[in-house]
Parts: C-alpha cells; sequence; structure tokens
C-alpha cells in the first residue's frame, strides 16, 4: 500500500515527484570485510516535491539518529574545505567584531575543522555535534563540544547552560534534518536577539541546472532554495538578511539571517537571488520538471563509457569514496567488474568496500601501482584540487573521468 508522506515545512500531502533514483543504502555506510557477506539495508531515493510550499524533499525513511550517531565523514580531510571555513571565521570575526567576551556556536561541528580558527583567535566557542566519534576528535583539539541533535528543546537547555551566541554557525546540515522547523526553532534559541545565524546548504537551483542528482542521498532530507529555506526559518521567527553564493559543493548558498525583532531589510543581493530562482521557474511546481530525463543521461552516459572501456580491456579506477559517488554507482548498477576499485584518502575508510557495490576501497598509493588507463573522479566538486593531486597520472598516459554534469575525459600532467 502507498504511504502517504506529509511535507515537513507544512504538512500539505506529498503526491509529486521531482526525481525517483531507485534503491540506495545509506551512502555513508561503508562496507568491512567481514560484513560482505551480510544482507544490507536498501532505502527508497524518491524525491518529491511540495505542491503548497515547494520544499523539495525526500521523506525520512531513515531516522537522523539511525546515520549521524557514529558518522565516517571527518572535514578535515579536504584541505580546500578546511581553507574555505577560515575565511568565513576571519570574515565573520571581523563583521561582528567578536572578541574573548563573544560567544560563537556552531550546530554539526564535526571535528572543529571551522571553530578551531575562532578558537585560535580567541573568541570563546561551542560545538553542537550529534556523532560522539567525530565529537571526540573536535574536543581533542581543545574545542568545547555538546554531543546532541539539535531540536527547539535541545537548543533551549544548551543556551540556558553556555549563554546565547552572538553567531551561530551551521555549515551542511539544514538539508540534513528531518524536522526542519523544531531545528530552525532550536537555532532560534541559540542566537542572541541582536545575534546573527548562518547557514550553508547546496543550491536547488545549482542541482538542477548542474544535473548534480548524486547529491540526493538518505542523510539530505531536503533540497532547498532561497525561498524554501527562507519559508523554513521564518517558521522560527529568523528572516534572511544576505546571502552570498558560493562555489563548494557544487553551488551553495550562506544565507545570513537575524531574529525577526532586528532583522531589518533584505540586501539587494536577497532580491537578486529569489529572481534568479524565479525566472528559472523554481517558485512554481511546473518548473520543477525536465530533472529526471537529465539523469537518464548522465546514467546511460558513464554506462556506455565504461561498458565500451570493458570491451577494449582498459582499466578503469575510482578516486574518493564520497557518499554523493555511491547514489551514482548505485544509480547506475555499476560494481567491480566494471569499477575496480577505488582509493580515498581517508584512513577510515580504506580496507573497506563501498556500500552497495562493493566495490574495494584503498589508499591512494594504489593508483600508482597499478596504473589504470581511466580514473573515475567520484568527488567532482572537488574537481581542481584533486587535479592537481593527480596530475602525476599522465606520466602512463592515464585520463580522468568526470561524470557530471556530463561525461568529460581528460588527460592531465
Amino acid at each position: 500500500m502507498h504511504t502517504l508522506h506529509k511535507c515537513r515545512l507544512c504538512g500539505s500531502p506529498l503526491t509529486r515527484t521531482f526525481v525517483d533514483i531507485g534503491m540506495s543504502p545509506l551512502c555513508e555506510s561503508y562496507v568491512p570485510e567481514e560484513k560482505l557477506d551480510g544482507a544490507e539495508s536498501f532505502y527508497p531515493l524518491h524525491v518529491r516535491i511540495c505542491d503548497e510550499c515547494l520544499l523539495v524533499q525526500l521523506p525520512a525513511y531513515v531516522a537522523g539518529e539511525d546515520i549521524f550517531s557514529d558518522y565516517a565523514y571527518f572535514s578535515s580531510y579536504s584541505d580546500s574545505w578546511v581553507a574555505h571555513a577560515k575565511r568565513y571565521a576571519d570574515a565573520m570575526t571581523a563583521a561582528l567584531g567578536l572578541t574573548a567576551d563573544s560567544l560563537v556556536t556552531e550546530v554539526a561541528s564535526n571535528d572543529g575543522y571551522l571553530l578551531q580558527h575562532f578558537h585560535a583567535a580567541g573568541v570563546p566557542v561551542l560545538g553542537v555535534e550529534p556523532a560522539a566519534n567525530v565529537a571526540e576528535a573536535a574536543r581533542a583539539r581543545d574545542i568545547r563540544t555538546e554531543v546532541a541533535f539539535l531540536g527547539a528543546e535541545t537548543g533551549r537547555r544548551i543556551a540556558d547552560r553556555y549563554g546565547r551566541a552572538d553567531l551561530v554557525a551551521g555549515n551542511n546540515v539544514f538539508a540534513h534534518v528531518p524536522d526542519i522547523k523544531g531545528f530552525a526553532a532550536g537555532l532560534r534559541a541559540l542566537v542572541k536577539d541582536d545575534g546573527m545565524v548562518t547557514l550553508e546548504f547546496p543550491h536547488l537551483l545549482r542541482l538542477i541546472e548542474r544535473r548534480q542528482y548524486d547529491t540526493i542521498y538518505h542523510e539530505h532530507y531536503s533540497y532547498l532554495s532561497l525561498l524554501t529555506a527562507s519559508r523554513a526559518l521564518a517558521t522560527a521567527g529568523l528572516r534572511v538578511t544576505d546571502v552570498d553564493e558560493l562555489d563548494t559543493h557544487g553551488g551553495s548558498l550562506r544565507v545570513y539571517a537575524r531574529p525577526e525583532e532586528s532583522a531589518g531589510e533584505p540586501t539587494e543581493r536577497v532580491k537578486a537571488v529569489l529572481a534568479e530562482e524565479e525566472a528559472a521557474g523554481l517558485h512554481t511546481v511546473q518548473g520543477h520538471e525536465g530533472f529526471a530525463p537529465a539523469v537518464l543521461k548522465i546514467k546511460s552516459d558513464l554506462l556506455e563509457f565504461l561498458l565500451t572501456a570493458a570491451r577494449e580491456g582498459r582499466t578503469v579506477a575510482g578516486y574518493g569514496a564520497p557518499g554523493k559517488g555511491n547514489t551514482l554507482l548505485n544509480h547506475c548498477g555499476i560494481r567491480s567488474d566494471l569499477l575496480s576499485y577505488t582509493v580515498d584518502r581517508s584512513p577510515v575508510k580504506q580496507g573497506k568496500f563501498l556500500p552497495g557495490t562493493h566495490i574495494p576501497i584503498y589508499a591512494p598509493e594504489r593508483l600508482a601501482e597499478t596504473k589504470p588507463d581511466y580514473i573515475l573522479v567520484l568527488p567532482w566538486n572537488l574537481r581542481d584540487e584533486i587535479s592537481r593531486q593527480l596530475s602525476y597520472v599522465g606520466s602512463w598516459g592515464g585520463k580522468l573521468v568526470f561524470p557530471i554534469p556530463e561525461l568529460e575525459i581528460v588527460s592531465v600532467g
């Protein structure tokens, strides 16, 4: 029987499909060798759009606690991401005049990759991180961290204990919460009445425009435009006053929001991004159609490339083991017969196997040892960083393959 899902923002019935990319395991559930013969859980990746408020969303097929309580993603393994965090910290410290008397609270603070920069500048910090194993890594860096999922109640409890913050930051977490209204209420509880909240999340407009369907996975419950993000924050009395467009994660927004009583008028940039979304059709249900055929083309082009390579006796390995790669590989039905292995810099992933596809993960040195003809780059959002890291593969004539936004084969070195 078909269960009727309800919109997590406005409660309306969800009857319209945005894109359905089949069944997939949790994208960060890497499989250790001793469990290769066991069963794996697969869940639907059937994304819907609300006819009423236009929020594009994946129903919570899996509870947040089951995904984020013990997590394999450590932000510090990406050099460009840590540098991005430092630029943000420097800019916000200057803009808000943060001092030793201020407080910066980060939600989903991961291993302290961001708060370390405020801490080093003498600004008191507090991390709120649901994954206990990741919070330990932050505490080892002397970053005060509470292990908790943010909701209205936990927000109040943490603010009572540590005080309300001048700045509350949340990077790549707003899309990751099943209870988006409770989370927004938690943000409001954490911030001072004249404080600032900043949130970074992938921009639905870029996801559609650049065909980034592999950023759809069970950890991402909502796919946000500026319009729908503003609507979600407004439920907690937070108003978006400014926005930056960022290159991170294939095109993200950083929204700046303040409590309604101190917000003032939004900047021209807010109006410009809303106008661009409207021009692209994102302010109507009909404007979201046409994404599914684009997804099918990526799948067919990639499979055609891999099957041709196999027929010609050429070897293909992967680079990276990011969550998005697992959506792509499972959707395309790619196994180790077409992609013999992948490599990743994170020692947490090495020696394990990709969920669903069971492609083995090795250390990066494996590439130089086996000299594959082609390397399929799975974290395409770090294209420049990875192209530099892999410039040496040109020495044996190896080429890089980028699957998104369209299949591209690139010579390096």
